[in-house]
């Protein structure tokens, strides 16, 4: 409930409520840091990386202050950088595009399905004597199609970067996000699923090399304490984030089980109205980070919502090739159609792990209201 209006309220997320359940046990791990002192560098990383490993099945994981820097990180281990082209969708969080930006090169975009995934036949169209990567995104938790787009890259000799920011968790036809590509680029941001306390992100690959190349780029570009082999950036994961990670790493598949309830009851209560929810296909674990429904009266809807207490959210209103900052890449309106009529259509309800079944029923009836 409201406490100045008395009328009920579902907040679209709940930060303080994610890190109560754990918080005895987050505490005495972060008096622990402070006792040893061992802020960077700390033992909790390389745990957290064995741990991260295991969980994936992917042999080598390399921890980073973020998921953008992840990317980043990836394309510059691959070389990529000026006259070359990455294809990636224009209706991702604007990270994807920005990494891709930061290294020099250029982001060339291909539309999307109505599931919001990238169109493995729009990739095909895109590609280029320049094209280097193709990196997909696994919007809202649930992966592209890597069958094909995986094809795509083998036919043209191309990397592929998974952008798993959302997905840490999800499968495809078995396969854990994040291990089927070149690399996979997972974000902790406190938002994810899995959350640190701040910023935090890791990169996984099967690459042993590769994975070597990104442990010296986090450093500096160092290989002993007085030697730089090529420049780098810093982008340590620090011992606190890293303990708070292990902590809510074995508290994930609880996480993820919750959601996929609450999306479940959404799909079973919202059954019948006038909204498109993309279905689940069978080769699919949708970990649900949002949980997005598209109507051609989403403004109106929103608002309605929001009036009986609801907070939601648009993820996201103005695609890439729309902002200011992307002007120089010369897309208009219209060129990217499937995205653009997304951006005027999507709405994601709340799906955090601590609503409760009459939460999601409230939010159900009051759609149910509305479209009456």
């Amino acid at each position: 409930m409201d406490a100045d209006t008395g009328r009920r309220r579902i907040g679209y997320v709940n930060l303080p409520a994610q890190f109560e359940e754990e918080r005895a046990e987050i505490m005495q791990a972060v008096e622990g840091v402070f006792s040893r002192g061992d802020f960077i560098g700390g033992s909790a990383v390389g745990k957290l990386e064995e741990e991260l490993s295991a969980y994936l099945g992917s042999p080598h994981v390399v921890t980073l202050n973020s998921g953008t820097d992840a990317l980043i990180l990836a394309l510059r281990a691959l070389d990529i950088g000026p006259g070359d082209e990455v294809i990636t969708p224009p209706n991702s969080f604007v990270a994807s595009t920005a990494a891709v930006i930061a290294v020099g090169a250029t982001p060339v975009f291909a539309d999307v399905l109505p599931d919001q995934n990238i169109d493995p036949a729009a990739v095909e169209a895109a590609v280029t004597p320049r094209t280097k990567a193709i990196m997909p995104v696994h919007l809202t938790g649930r992966m592209a199609d890597m069958t094909p787009l995986m094809a795509i890259a083998d036919k043209h000799a191309l990397a592929v970067i998974e952008d798993s920011a959302q997905a840490i968790g999800s499968t495809y036809d078995g396969r854990m996000s994040g291990t089927i590509g070149t690399f996979g680029c997972f974000s902790a941001h406190p938002l994810k699923n899995l959350n640190a306390a701040g910023d935090a992100g890791f990169l996984v690959t099967a690459d042993a090399e590769l994975a070597a190349r990104i442990r010296r780029l986090r450093n500096h570009g160092l290989i002993n304490r007085s030697d730089v082999q090529e420049w780098g950036i810093v982008s340590r994961l620090d011992t606190l984030q890293a303990e708070v990670l292990r902590i809510r790493l074995r508290h994930l598949p609880s996480v993820i089980e919750r959601r996929r309830r609450n999306a479940a009851q959404y799909r079973a209560e919202l059954a019948g109205l006038p909204l498109f929810i993309p279905p689940c296909r069978n080769i699919e674990f949708n970990t649900f980070h949002t949980f997005v429904l598209q109507t051609d009266r989403r403004d109106d809807f929103q608002k309605y919502l929001a009036d009986k207490g609801i907070e939601t959210a648009i993820h996201y209103p103005v695609p890439i090739h729309l902002q200011p900052a992307a002007k120089h890449l010369g897309h208009g309106r219209g060129a990217f159609p499937v995205t653009e009529r997304q951006a005027d259509q999507i709405l994601t309800l709340p799906i955090n792990q601590f609503l409760s079944a009459a939460d999601i029923s409230y939010i159900c009836a009051t759609a149910r209201e509305y479209f009456a």
